[in-house]
């Protein structure tokens, strides 16, 4: 696989279609996409939980900083025990992809310690699992109309209500999702 079949950097948007409840009305970042398989990161479905109990968790001091309450999110089925961040570029951390120029994902513990100590990216995300898929499982799925893809920005990712990103990331080439139909079909 070379870089132009690569869907790294892009929005999967499930379609409205999936029946699969873990995807349904979701917007997956991207953020490898090789020979070997995929990796992404559900942008979409907050949890209950907030950073501000993740904190806690992992007994660490956040003072009363303004993140503690965003939400922690439920960033796919796959090894919901580990921790990822999406961020926007800055600092360097043990393990970080770069999945764009603007955007990273780093999945090692001292960006939480920066977060909670306040001196964290200035833009993020944190999530609990990712999405995964094996080698040629995500081309398949493309091929069966499971996914809608899209170019991914920050914007999506860091701004737009969670509730909305799912239609507003459809949008961004002109398509207005929920008015599409269900049933998958080929031409």
């Amino acid at each position: 696989m070379d870089a132009n079949e690569s869907l790294s950097n892009q929005f999967l948007i499930a379609m409205p279609g999936m029946a699969d409840p873990n995807f349904s009305t979701t917007v997956t970042l991207i953020c490898e996409h090789n020979a070997d398989g995929a990796l992404g990161i559900v942008v979409n479905r907050p949890l209950e939980i907030k950073l501000g109990g993740l904190f806690e968790q992992l007994a660490l001091e956040n003072d009363g900083i303004a993140i503690a309450d965003c939400p922690v999110l439920n960033g796919g089925p796959v090894s919901r025990e580990r921790g990822f961040v999406l961020h926007n570029d800055g600092n360097k951390y043990e393990n970080t992809v770069d999945v764009s120029a603007d955007i990273q994902l780093t999945f090692s513990r001292d960006i939480i310690d920066s977060m909670a100590a306040g001196s964290g990216p200035d833009r993020s995300l944190i999530a609990l699992g990712y999405a995964g898929w094996d080698s040629g499982q995500l081309e398949s799925e493309m091929l069966n109309n499971t996914w809608l893809t899209v170019p991914a920005s920050p914007e999506v990712i860091f701004d737009v209500p969670f509730e909305d990103r799912w239609t507003v990331a459809a949008s961004t080439i002109g398509i207005d999702i929920t008015r599409l139909s269900p049933h998958a079909g080929h031409a």
